[in-house]
C-alpha cells in the first residue's frame, strides 16, 4: 500500500469515527442517557426506567452509543451495565455542554446524587 492510500484510508476512517460520534450526538434521547452516565454507571433497566419509550429503542441508543465509542458495556451477573468512556474528548466536550444546558444540567446533578449514594 503506498504512502497516499494509507492516508485515505486512515483519513476515511478518522471520517467514520467522526460521523458516528456526530449522528450519537444527534439525538436528544442519546444525549440524555451520555447526561445519566455522567457521573456513574447504570443498568440497562435503569437508563429505560427514565424514559416513555420502548426497551428495545432504549437498546437501539445504547448500541449507537456503543459503536461511536462513547460508552462501555459490561455484563455483571444477568444485569448489563453501561459506564461512559473516560478520557473520551467527545464525552470530555459533552460534559462541558451538559452543564450550561438547561435539560441536561438537571440530569446530570441527578447522577451525581446517585453516584454519591452508591458511595
Amino acid at each position: 500500500m503506498d504512502e497516499e492510500t494509507f492516508d485515505d484510508a486512515a483519513e476515511d476512517s478518522a471520517v467514520g469515527a467522526a460521523q458516528r460520534v456526530f449522528h450519537a450526538l444527534s439525538s436528544a434521547p442519546r444525549r440524555k442517557i451520555l447526561a445519566y452516565l455522567s457521573a456513574s454507571g447504570l443498568t440497562a433497566g435503569e437508563i429505560a426506567e427514565r424514559f416513555s419509550m420502548s426497551k428495545p429503542a432504549v437498546s437501539q441508543h445504547l448500541s449507537i452509543l456503543e459503536t461511536a465509542g462513547l460508552i462501555r458495556r459490561e455484563k455483571q451477573g444477568q444485569f448489563v451495565h453501561y459506564s461512559l468512556i473516560e478520557n473520551n474528548l467527545v464525552n470530555t466536550l459533552n460534559g462541558f455542554v451538559q452543564e450550561v444546558c438547561p435539560v441536561g444540567r438537571p440530569i446530570k446533578k441527578e447522577s451525581q446524587a446517585r453516584a454519591r449514594t452508591k458511595e
